[in-house]
Formats: C-alpha cells, structure tokens, sequence
C-alpha cells in the first residue's frame, strides 16, 4: 500500500473512532441524565409526601380549631337564646297579666254601661210620660188662652188686629227697657274697668310732665321812640315802607297810635323776620329801600340757621333721632306758630312725652310713640302755602321722607280723618287732646266759644223727653234734665249716650265733653 492509501485508512478510523467516541459520549450523557431525572423524581416524590403529611396535620389541627370554635360560638349563642327566650317569656307574661286587667276593666265598664242603659231606658220612659203630660197641659193652656182670648175680645170690644198692636206695643215697651238696662249694665261694666286703666296712665303721664306754653298773635307791635322815626320807617312818599313790604312779605300798619307799629302776616317766620329786621333798622337810624334789603338778607340768613337750631334743639329735647333735615328746619317754623295761642312746638315736644309714658304704660315702643307725638302737627308748618289741612299735609310731607308707616298713619289720622292703623295713632290723639285741654293752655276767640255753647245745648234739647240743657264747665259739661214722667231710669242712660253720640258726630272740640242727664221725681201734697 502506499503511502496514499494509508493516509485515507488512517483518516478513516480516526473518523470512525470519532463518530464511536460521539455516540459514546451521548449515550454517557443521557445516561447521566436519565440518572438524575430519577434521583429528582424521589427527591419530588419525598418532598410531595411530606408535603401531604404536613397539609394534613395542618388541616387536622383546622379542623379541631373550627371544631372548638363553632363549639364555643354555638354555646354563646345557645345562652343568648336562652335569655332572649326568657326575656320574652317574661315580656309575655307581663302582657297577659295586663290584658287580664284590661279584660277585668272591660268586664266592669260593660256591666256599668249595662246599669247606665237601664237607667237610660227609665229616665227616657220618665221623659215620655211627662212630655206626654206637657203636651195634654199645653193644649189645655191652649183651651184656656183661647177661652181667655174671646174672653177678653168680648169684654174689651177689642178686634183681633187691635189686641195685637196693643200686645206688640206692650212688648216693645219691655223690650226697650230690658235693653236700655242690658246696655247700661254693661256700659257700666266697661267704664269700670277701663275707667281705673285709663286713669292710671293719664294721670301718670299728666304728673310726670308740664310744660310752659308762650302765646303769641298773628300781629308783632314795634316800639317807635318818636313820631319822627316813624315818619323815617314809612319813607318819602312811603317808599321805605313799600320797599321794606316787598322785602319781607308782611303788612306794616302805621296809624296814630303814638310810638307803635304793627307787623301783620300769617306767615309767623316772615313776621318774625320783618320784626328782627325793623328793630335794627331803627336802632340803626339809616332807613332807605337798600339799606332795608341788605337789613332783610341778613336776618333771613340768620334766620334760616336759628331755625335748624331751633328744631336741633326740639329733637334733643324730645329724644327723637335721625330727622330730616327739612323735617327739623320745619319743627323750628313751628316755634312761631300758635293754635288758638298754644305754641305749636312746645306743644308738640309735650305731645311726644306724654305719648312715650302712655306707650311705656302700655308695653309699646317708646322712641316710636315719641316720634309720632313730635311730627304729629309738621303740616301746621307750611299749612299757610299748601291746600288742605294740617293733617294731610304733614301725612304728605313725612312721607316724602320716608318715615314709618306708623308714623304716617298717626300724623293723618291724629284727628279722627283716617282710620288707625296702629296703636299710636290713638295714643297721639289722646296726647294731643291732654295737651290742648288742659286749663291755660289753649285760648278760643268769643264768639266761637258761645257759638259752640249754643250747639251744644240745641243738640241736648233735641231729644224727646228733655226739658232744659245747661253748658257749663267752659263748655265740656253740659247737664241735662229730663221729664220724670216721660223718661225712666234705664231709658235716661240711653239718652245720655245718643247725646253724647250726637255730640263726637257734629261738633269739634278739644279734649273731651261730660254729658251729665238729671232725672228729678217730687211728689207733693198739702195736708189742710
């Protein structure tokens, strides 16, 4: 062989003993692993058996847990049934005992009911027999009227229409005494008890207060030192006091009364100003047309500022709090106006005092019942330039200001022209009639007061029964006296009042007026 060929023998073995080599190594390899796999296996299965054992002592040891613990829960509950049961139990015989009670109580009420229901049955057997009585009574009273009836229709000659006007007539008469007596009885009833009520608070409020009043005209009187600064007021020609009348709106009166001039005007505030205004004049001694409109210009400015101190000053006094402007410029004009010689604002700061005590009295608001009594007469502020009363226009004038409804309502109706709406508005009027009813404070010209006098006795004497009227007392009495033999004592109270009705109906007057009815019976005879 050559060399060639041993090479290729050579490289073929050495081929087959690496193929041999390959296969021996892997079936080495798998042999190993085939070995291992097994050992794993017991190795799992030993680990697996153990891990039952030990899950099953586990859930042994559960199982007994559980067992203990439903145990103890089944006896817990076991108890608590027991209990509840015996509460219930004992719940149940509490009720029986009460219904064996109330069955007792039942068993009573009916046998009551039993013995009332007899007695019913008597009483309603008992009504029966006497209605029956009644009714056979009652028709023999029938037969007896009747036989009465013709009796006295035969003995009267009296027809049966005529019997009964005559009855009806009767009856009438009865029925108006038994109804003036109801009626006074309780007229006396009612003065009782609000007579001692009223009189507390009036008199309470009358004590607790009194105020001056000032009376002044409608015509100021300037004191002239001689005839020669007369001649100077009235000017050449009369020029100076043309000037000074177109200044100030007022009327100069100058006649031959020695050392006097007098101021006229309606308006007080102007009056008031023209008298300020001629005395510095005079004092001054220089009186000519520009002279008297730089005097005048200066005392309205004054004026105006002495007014808004003036109604400062008024509000201070009577307590009232957050005016208007205007509405305080107003209460100080009331300062120069008068009613019947009362000084219009001291009346109405007196107004607002005795409303707060009466309002104190009565559980009110005293701060609003005194507001009401000071703005009660603002209308009488500017009454002189506005149509209309002085009620409406200071109704008018607060509400511009938006002041309360209740405070509105008294100012309108202080009079009596609108119906109250609130309780102060009667307080302010009964303020207002003690303030101006009092002796002093109020003057009344002459004929007024015997015309009033005069109205009030014609009203007195126009009721049937009446024989003479007398006014007394300036006019708030009037006494009455009454025929005896027309008028009795029940029917002597019912006149009084119709008078007194008659009166508040057609008269005006301040404060109030007694009406005062004599009933006067004489019996005399003559023994010979």
């Amino acid at each position: 062989m050559g060399p060639l060929v041993l090479a290729e023998v050579s490289t073929g073995w050495a081929l087959f003993l690496a193929i041999l080599a390959l296969v021996i190594g892997g079936g080495l390899v798998l042999l190993v692993q085939v070995l291992q796999g097994k050992s794993i296996k017991a190795r799992a299965e030993q680990e697996a058996s153990r891990t039952i054992r030990d899950s099953q002592a586990k859930a042994q040891d559960i199982v007994r847990a559980a067992e203990v613990e439903t145990k103890a829960t089944f006896l817990a509950r076991q108890e608590e049934f027991e209990k509840q049961t015996g509460i219930t139990r004992n719940e149940i015989r509490e009720a029986e005992k009460r219904l064996d009670k109330r069955e007792d109580q039942l068993e009573r009420q009916m046998d009551a009911l039993g013995i009332k229901e007899r007695n019913i049955e008597k009483a309603e057997a008992q009504i029966r027999e006497k209605k029956a009585e009644i009714d056979r009574k009652a028709a023999e009273i029938d037969e007896l009227l009747s036989k009465r009836r013709n009796e006295l229709l035969r003995v009267s000659q009296y027809s049966m229409d005529e019997a009964k006007r005559e009855l009806l007539k009767q009856l009438e008469h009865d029925l108006e005494q038994e109804c003036a007596e109801m009626i006074q009885k309780r007229l006396t009833e009612a003065q009782d008890e609000a007579e001692s009520r009223s009189r507390e608070v009036v008199i309470t409020a009358i004590q607790r207060f009194a105020a001056g009043h000032t009376a002044a005209s409608t015509v100021s009187t300037i004191d002239i030192p001689n005839d020669e600064m007369k001649g100077r007021v009235i000017g050449r020609e009369g020029r100076n006091i043309r000037a000074f009348e177109k200044a100030t709106g007022v009327d100069i009166i100058v006649d031959d009364t020695p050392g006097v001039i007098e101021i006229t005007c309606f308006d007080p505030v102007k009056r008031e100003i023209a008298r300020q205004a001629l005395n510095k004049l005079i004092h001054d001694g220089r009186i000519h047309p520009t002279r008297i409109e730089e005097v005048v210009a200066e005392i309205q400015a004054n004026m105006e500022k002495e007014l808004l101190e003036i109604g400062k000053k008024a509000a201070v006094e009577a307590n009232v709090q957050g005016l208007n402007r205007k509405l305080i410029d107003l209460l100080g004009r009331l300062h120069f106006r008068t009613s019947y010689g009362q000084n219009v604002l001291r009346h109405s700061i007196e107004v607002a005092y005795l409303c707060q005590i009466m309002a104190d009295e009565l559980k009110l608001d005293g701060a609003l019942a005194r507001r009401c009594g000071l703005l009660h007469d603002i209308g009488k502020a500017v009454d002189h330039e506005i149509e209309g009363g002085h009620p409406a226009i200071g109704e008018e004038i607060a509400r511009k200001f938006s002041e309360r409804p209740e405070v509105l309502n008294a100012i309108a109706g202080h009079h009596g022209d609108v119906p109250s709406t609130s309780p102060y508005t009667p307080l302010v009027a009964a303020a207002d009639a003690i303030s101006a009813a009092r002796p002093g404070s109020r003057r009344e010209a002459l004929e007024r007061y015997i015309k009033r006098l005069e109205q009030l006795e014609g009203i007195a004497m126009s009721f049937d029964g009446v024989r003479q009227a007398y006014a007394i007392q300036a006019g708030r009495e009037v006494r009455v006296i009454v025929d005896a033999n027309s008028v009795d004592d029940a029917n002597a109270f019912r006149i009084a009042r119709d008078i007194a009705q008659k009166v508040e109906s057609e008269m005006t007057y301040p404060g109030e007026v007694k009406v005062t009815l004599l009933r006067e019976v004489r019996a005399v005879e003559y023994a010979r």
